[in-house]
This record gives structure tokens, sequence and C-alpha cells, in this order.
């Protein structure tokens, strides 16, 4: 079976989650420290630790098979390469900033004014979009310094909590894209390794059901249960089983986290008693 050649941030946020999400399909890294390569002792994987900018360039060069990347860098730097699996963490914003003093209105503040970024290519195509000509300069680390040195007029950059801008006066105006990691995949990737993508990818989409559901016992009267079991979503519909104490059962089902605390009120309200919530480690359809 092919070796799957797979690419993460080197270091950081990004990084730990990737690592996470393979350890929770399963498989065994043996990642040592400052290693630039591993290899999994239990699933034909290779694991690559490279910079974030670079991954792009590596999947389009048939380097690395796969990639766990931020979207944001994708559209910055590699449009041309598809990704098949949203991955629901690190989960940002690329926006726009400006001095906290200064007022703004909309995207005509920006012309004629300077823009620091290190994403100039989706700083410029959202311009174009709407007709503002500014001088994008291109700045890599502490982009929200520019504004207080003089180096530029406001930042694109990316936003989790919005504290980076709060500490250096910068206040967020324009949101020009969200973002979250997800699984590139490189255009060369060969017809047998991806039929070991495919066995991971099926292992990360049991991981990702399992972590956006919560699986809910409780005790309902039978007299109640019909309108109990229509809140309930379940994945084909839920398990009954009768209780020790006559005119009671027992409803097993799987919520969505989305939606757990609404269906719960609703339950309670039904007459459900005794509801119990437990974790999904694992969800395989």
């Amino acid at each position: 079976m092919s070796t799957l050649k797979m690419a993460i941030q080197k270091s950081g946020r990004l990084n730990q989650d990737s690592l996470k999400i393979i350890k929770d399909c399963g498989i065994s890294i043996d990642n040592g420290k400052d290693q630039l390569k591993a290899s999994a002792s239990n699933f034909p994987l290779e694991v690559f630790y490279l910079r974030n900018g670079d991954i792009p360039q590596y999947l389009r060069d048939g380097v690395v098979d796969v990639a766990i990347i931020g979207e944001n860098v994708l559209i910055e730097k590699g449009q041309d390469i598809d990704f098949v699996e949203r991955l629901g963490f690190s989960k940002c914003k690329v926006s726009l900033a400006v001095p906290k003093n200064e007022i703004y209105t909309d995207m005509s503040y920006f012309e004629g004014k300077k823009i620091a970024t290190s994403y100039p290519n989706t700083v410029q195509k959202y311009l174009n979009a709407a007709s503002v000509s500014t001088n994008v300069h291109l700045i890599n680390g502490s982009v929200e310094i520019a504004p207080n040195i003089g180096l530029a007029d406001g930042i694109c950059d990316i936003v989790s909590s919005g504290s980076t801008l709060f500490k250096n006066n910068l206040k967020e105006v324009e949101v020009l894209l969200k973002s979250e990691a997800v699984l590139a995949v490189s255009p060369r990737i060969s017809v047998e390794t991806q039929k070991v993508l495919d066995k991971l990818q099926f292992r990360i989409q049991s991981v990702l059901k399992g972590r956006n559901s919560k699986y809910v016992l409780l005790n309902a009267p039978n007299d109640k249960l019909e309108s109990i079991l229509a809140v309930l979503p379940g994945m084909r519909s839920p398990t009954v089983l009768p209780l020790a104490q006559e005119g009671w059962s027992s409803v097993h089902s799987v919520i969505s986290k989305n939606q757990f605390w609404e269906i719960i009120d609703e339950l309670k309200a039904k007459g459900a008693e005794g509801i119990l919530v437990c974790p999904i480690e694992k969800m395989v359809l």
C-alpha cells in the first residue's frame, strides 16, 4: 500500500489541532522534538512539518499528497488547489482594521491610503470588487504595528478573538473572508495514494461527526413517549427500552451539538426526566 504524505504547520495552534485529529483517528505519530518528518506506526502515513505559507507550493508540486491548512492560506496562495473536508477547528476571519479613533463608514475610506498585510492577493481582490484604489504594502510578522509607526493607514490580518487588535488600538471594519482548517489535496496525487486518503478521510469524518454530536439517555412516561420521540432527530430513529418501573421507558438518541440546549429544554417540557448527556468519541455511519 502507498504511503500518504501529509503536510501540517510546523508550530502553533494549527499544528496542535492537526496532530490531535490525527491521534483521534487512531493513528500514532512518532514526532520527536524538532523533527521535520515523522512516520505513523500503524497507518501508511508520513507527516511533514512545514511553514504554513510554503504548503500550497508543496501540494502543487506533488511533494506532499495532502495537507491540513487554513482555508485563508489556500485562498491567498493556492486557489488552484482543492480541499475535500472542512475540519471545524482553527476558525478565524481575515479582516481589515483601522485605528480606533478613525471614523469609518465604508470602503471609500481606503481610497488612496496604504494597507499593510501579509495577504496581498486577498486584499487586492476585495479592493477591486469595491472599486477602491489603494497601495497594498506587503509585510510579514507583526502587521498590527504598521499604523502606529506610520507605515500604513490600516491593516488586513487574521482575527480570532480581536484581542490583538484591541491591544494595538485598532478596530475591525471589514470581514474579507471566514476561514477554518481544511484537508487540501495535491492535484498530483496518485490513484493508489488516493485510496489511502479515502481511508483517512473516512476516519476523519467519523471523528468530526462525534465531535459535533452528543449521546442522550432519558426516562420518559409511556403516555408522553410519542411527543418526546417527535423531538428527537436520532441517526435513524431513537432507541426505546422498557424500564423496570411499569409505565416508563428509557430513550437513547443522538443530538447535534448546535441544537443541544433547545432540544433539551423541549424534552423537559414534554415530560422527560433523568436526562443524561455523554460525549461521543467517534460516530461511524
